[in-house]
Formats: structure tokens, C-alpha cells, sequence
């Protein structure tokens, strides 16, 4: 066993099934393991590194910041944290954010301020409306609301009052309504079950319904969102703006760094001070990796790249599935698709690693692809012909 992953195996507590490579150092879409190995990377850390890796322009910027000041907490401003809530406020729409570590952490913030809302109001509301297969993170919160039951099973009891809908269907959302629903979460894409699109339809009735009950409406854009589907944020593309919104993963580029965002109206009668806080969150190197990514997105046009590319991926994906009986169905937009497969996905996972591809899965027959979004048309055919190897 590599001397890595033996000290990895005896020092950290096994809540992961690793892959058998030591990764330590990436170039451009490319990362290399400890024996020099090179490797397509279709999975950008799950959804995070979308500037892929070694961008010299945020890495100097970092590293000023590094020299300049990396922590305060936020009993004082600092210089980073306005910019960084700033450029996320154009890029959203929303008004105002709270920056948190991660996504999961994005997620109880958004659920604590949708029940602080109800409480300000005085509805007596408290209740959830969740999606069935959705994911939303690993803590108590997020698991409640995540409709697998292989999440929360061994954890319960879970938070109460979440139900469960089907996705996409808006009867199924209806039948669960009452005067205690405090708001509906969902993925505007849902990646980790499966790769999953919300019909137009439905994100639509989703707004009207939560409008005409006075529910209010979260969208989970942790890994579908800073333009992954070739819209900034997924709802963007529906037109159905959500009340509160949760971010994290390509936002820093690989600096943990999460948010979730609302307006004006909802803010007005949420959190406050008391109410929410976090220590690390919204520190000055955090905020300075969100700061450069939103400069390098929008002056690199990176929608416009991702929308070429990610039609470009499609077309071969469906090359690919004509050519290759193993593929029963291919889903998803832009630079987030996937594959359903007749095996396993991790055996195809494990054939790819061989063969010099880093994918991943989404479910347990699904291949799922999020490379970094700086990938080119020469990349996705360098992907294709591994797959079409292999299947």
C-alpha cells in the first residue's frame, strides 16, 4: 500500500471508501498522482474546482491575501467580505448573503432563516417541503431534508415536520401543503441522485403555488449553480426566482467557502443578530477566492464557453450512447451530465482510473460528469474515446 493512503487509512476515521491513487498536484484539467500518473479530471472535485487548478491569477490573489490577512471573525469588517457579498449579489439577484464553510452549512442557514421568517410573521408555520432522491448535505438539518432514506435512516429521529414529494410532479407537492408549510426546498437539478432536471412546468408551479400559499421557496444551487447548467444559477434559466438560495463548491474555486443568499423582503423579518452566526465563515481568504473567481467568470465569458462546450459534450454523449449498448439513458445540461448505465458505475469508475479518467457516480448505475468548466471540445473527445474504450 502506498505510505499516503496507509497513513490516511490509520489516522482518519473511515466515513470514506477512497479510490486507490494519491493525488498531489494538478495542471490546467489535469491531475497527477504520486507516481507521475496523469489523469482527465470529468469530476473537478466534485463540482468544485471549475477554474480547474493551478489558475495563476487566483493563486496570486490568494496568496496576497495570505500575506495581507487571513482571518478576523466577524465581530469586525473586513476588507474581502463586502466585495465578495457584492459580486454575489449581482450574479444572484438576491439582495442579501450570509457567507457559511460549505454547502451543508449554506443549507441550515437557509432552513433557519425560512423558519425565522414564519416566527417574525407570526404563522405558526414550520414545516418542510422536501423532493424524494434530492441530496442537501450531511448534518441533521440538510439529512432531513435529503429524500434518501439510506442518509437518514441511521440517524433518526430527524428534524420534524419535513415531508416528501415527487420530483416534478406538482400534485404530489400539492397534496402536502397545509397552513403549517413553511417553505419548499429543492434542487433545480438534482445531482447527487441521479442527475435529475425540474421540468420548466414545475419549477413554475413551484413559484405560483408557494406565491398563492405565502410558502416560501429555497433552490439548492450547491452544485448545479455558478454556471454549471450555462446559466449563472439553474433557476436563472426557468425564470423562477427563489426567495432564499444556497451556494458553495465552484464559488471559492476550492476554498471551502459556501453562502446562501435571500432578498430583501425576507430579510426584513429573518435572522438577526443572535440569531445565526459563524466563525470562520465570510473570512478575508475565503472571500478574496470568491471575489477573483466572479472577475475571472465574468471576464472570461465563461457562460458563453460553457454553453458551446456543454452542447458540444452532449452531442458526443449521444454519439456515444448510439454507439455503445451499455448506456441505457443519458440526463442533465451543460457541463453537469450523466449516464445511466446497465453495470455498476464503479466498476466503470475503476476501469476509467486505469485508463487515465477521473469520473464519478451519481447513484449506483449512474456515471456522472462535472469536469472543470474550463474544459475544451479536445477534452470532451479525449474523454469520449476512454468511455468509448471501456464500454
Amino acid at each position: 500500500m502506498n505510505e499516503y493512503m496507509e497513513m490516511t487509512e490509520q489516522g482518519l476515521l473511515h466515513t470514506y471508501n477512497r479510490f486507490p491513487v494519491v493525488l498531489n498536484k494538478g495542471e490546467g484539467v489535469y491531475l497527477y498522482d504520486t507516481e507521475g500518473k496523469k489523469y482527465l479530471d470529468f469530476a473537478a472535485g466534485i463540482a468544485v474546482c471549475g477554474l480547474g487548478y493551478g489558475n495563476e491569477e487566483l493563486n496570486q490573489a490568494l496568496k496576497g491575501q495570505i500575506d495581507s490577512l487571513i482571518h478576523t471573525s466577524n465581530l469586525f469588517y473586513n476588507t474581502t467580505c463586502g466585495q465578495a457579498a457584492e459580486a454575489l449579489k449581482k450574479v444572484t439577484e438576491m439582495d442579501r448573503v450570509f457567507f457559511t464553510n460549505s454547502g451543508t452549512e449554506a443549507i441550515e442557514g437557509a432552513l433557519k432563516a425560512a423558519r425565522k421568517y414564519a416566527y417574525k410573521k407570526g404563522t405558526g408555520r414550520y414545516e418542510f417541503i422536501a423532493m424524494e432522491h434530492s441530496f442537501h448535505g450531511r448534518s441533521i438539518g440538510a439529512v432531513s431534508v435529503t429524500g434518501n432514506e439510506h442518509y437518514r435512516t441511521p440517524f433518526e429521529p430527524m428534524l420534524p415536520g419535513v415531508k416528501f414529494g415527487e420530483f416534478n410532479n406538482l400534485d404530489s407537492i400539492k397534496s402536502l401543503v397545509t397552513d403549517k408549510t413553511c417553505a419548499i426546498i429543492l434542487e433545480p437539478l438534482q445531482g447527487e441522485g441521479g442527475i435529475h432536471m425540474a421540468d420548466a412546468g414545475f419549477m413554475k408551479g413551484i413559484r405560483e403555488l408557494c406565491d398563492e400559499e405565502g410558502i416560501l421557496m429555497i433552490c439548492d444551487e450547491i452544485q448545479c449553480g455558478m454556471g454549471r447548467t450555462g446559466s449563472m444559477f439553474a433557476w436563472q434559466s426557468y425564470g423562477t426566482k427563489p426567495d432564499i438560495m444556497a451556494m458553495a463548491k465552484a464559488i471559492g474555486s476550492g476554498v471551502p467557502v459556501g453562502a446562501f443568499a435571500m432578498t430583501e423582503d425576507i430579510a426584513e423579518y429573518s435572522l438577526k443578530p443572535g440569531d445565526h452566526g459563524t466563525t470562520y465563515g465570510g473570512n478575508p481568504f475565503a472571500c478574496a477566492a470568491v471575489v477573483k473567481t466572479l472577475e475571472i467568470f465574468e471576464r472570461n465569458n465563461l457562460l458563453n464557453h460553457i454553453k458551446e462546450v456543454g452542447s458540444y459534450l452532449e452531442e458526443k454523449l449521444k454519439e456515444l450512447k448510439e454507439y455503445s449498448g451499455e448506456i441505457l439513458e443519458r440526463r442533465g445540461t451543460g457541463l453537469i451530465q450523466g449516464l445511466k448505465i446497465k453495470r455498476q458505475a464503479g466498476e466503470v469508475i475503476n476501469q476509467a482510473l486505469k485508463e487515465g479518467l477521473i469520473i464519478i457516480s451519481a447513484s449506483d448505475n449512474v456515471l456522472r460528469l462535472v469536469p472543470p468548466l474550463i474544459i475544451t471540445k479536445e477534452h470532451v473527445d479525449e474523454m469520449i474515446n476512454i468511455l468509448k474504450k471501456i464500454l
